[in-house]
């Protein structure tokens, strides 16, 4: 696997939102115990195609088994995947877990080119759109819902890895106890209100620009906002602000908007379509291997978020970002996916009805302006229905 540093990249011309958001020959032997036992369950393949044309060898990936030969041979035949990143080399959800698969050598196990690229999540739609990168990271899944919407381009959804908005909003303290009290008040954002917040605020009848207002602000800077006079808060990431501003010991208020069961996501892998059509065993195999590193970042958090500094490092860290920072970040978003993954589920599959809501829920605060609200299911991939045993447990290979 390469990675690489380049980062110019085109803009999709439609941007509905703002976001923000070394080679290794160690084996899936060296994982978390238990990530990896399934003997006896198999992954079944897509109908047998010509491997010579680029796709499914008709092979199974049998737990403990050896990798198929054939199948290795499809996956080699796809060439290069490149897969941009949501924000430089962090160590948050849909960035980690393909950092610690590729440390790990998980994609040199099932015979895979690999090519990661620290990237923006909203810089990424029109490179994915024409298949100049086969895979990337999405703020969310209505993120990614409403760029291919807005440009008809045929994106899908491999893995919802966060079940919950990971936006909150940071109030200064004696602002306002309860979300009703935010009426009259003056929220500053970074580009657009997120609408998991806009959406928690209209469950107390407040309306942009009627109940409040809401102003730019310039910069990343939580300690800097919070001191602007002439703002009572500002939207930041559970996994980012908060705990920027408990290091500097500046006391805030947070709401959550989980709190207010307004429903959201994080850590979105989506992909391009026509590649996943022609390529569906290393499609399939690039998310296994990526699944079994979301699996091993989060049941070592500190330890990934330190493999992701390393690389935030090498590229020279343009975006500033601490150690602490990012232990905190990835302890903050491996607690949410655990705790919020339903019970006998595995990591990353998504659920249809809780993804329909938040389309929905997002559609009545203004997202998709007067267009009709997608549905759900059409941006979908069944891409992780056979990389899970009936334990919700990874099926790897003996590698």
């Amino acid at each position: 696997m390469r990675l690489r540093t380049t980062t110019a990249l085109v803009l999709l011309p439609v941007v509905l939102f703002a976001a923000c958001g070394s080679d290794d020959d160690s084996s899936a032997g060296d994982s978390t115990a238990g990530t990896v036992e399934t003997a006896g369950t198999a992954s079944e393949a897509s109908t047998p195609v010509d491997t010579e044309e680029g796709s499914v060898a008709g092979s199974t990936v049998v737990a403990d088994e050896a990798f198929p030969p054939d199948r290795c041979a499809a996956n080699e035949a796809a060439g290069t995947i490149t897969y941009l990143t949501g924000f430089d080399f962090a160590a948050t959800a849909s960035i980690v877990d393909i950092i610690v698969a590729d440390d790990k050598g998980y994609y040199d196990d099932l015979c895979l080119d690999v090519e990661i690229t620290p990237s923006f999540s909203t810089a990424n739609y029109a490179l994915v759109a024409e298949n100049d990168a086969q895979f990337a990271s999405g703020g969310s899944f209505s993120e990614v819902v409403a760029f291919a919407a807005a440009n008809d381009a045929e994106f899908v959804v491999t893995a919802v890895e966060g079940p919950t908005a990971i936006d909150s909003l940071i109030v200064k303290p004696g602002v306002a106890a309860e979300i009703g009290e935010l009426a009259g008040s003056t929220i500053g954002v970074k580009g657009k209100l997120p609408p998991s917040v806009a959406a928690m605020l209209a469950t107390a009848g407040l309306v942009e620009n009627e109940d409040y207002e809401t102003v730019l602000l310039d910069g990343f800077d939580p300690a800097a906002h919070i001191a602007i006079e002439s703002i009572d808060g500002f939207p930041g990431y559970k996994s980012n602000e908060p705990g920027a501003l408990e290091r500097a010991g500046i006391e805030f208020d947070l709401f959550d908007p989980l709190d207010y069961d307004i429903p959201g996501s994080f850590g979105i892998i989506y992909g391009n379509q026509q590649f996943i059509d022609e390529h569906p065993t290393a499609a399939e195999d690039f998310m296994r291997a990526t699944m079994l590193g979301l699996a091993d970042a989060i049941a070592d958090p500190e330890a990934a978020a330190t493999t992701a500094v390393a690389l935030i490092n090498s590229g020279g860290n343009p975006n500033f970002l601490s150690p602490e920072g990012e232990v905190f970040r990835w302890s903050t978003d491996a607690a949410l996916i655990s705790e919020l993954t339903p019970a006998g589920t595995g990591f990353g599959v998504a659920g249809v009805e809780a993804l329909q809501n938040e389309l929905d829920t997002y559609a009545a605060v203004g997202l998709f302006g007067d267009a009709e609200t997608p549905m759900a299911d059409e941006y979908l991939s069944d891409v992780l229905d056979d990389i899970y045993g009936p334990d919700a447990v990874v099926i790897w290979p003996a590698t």
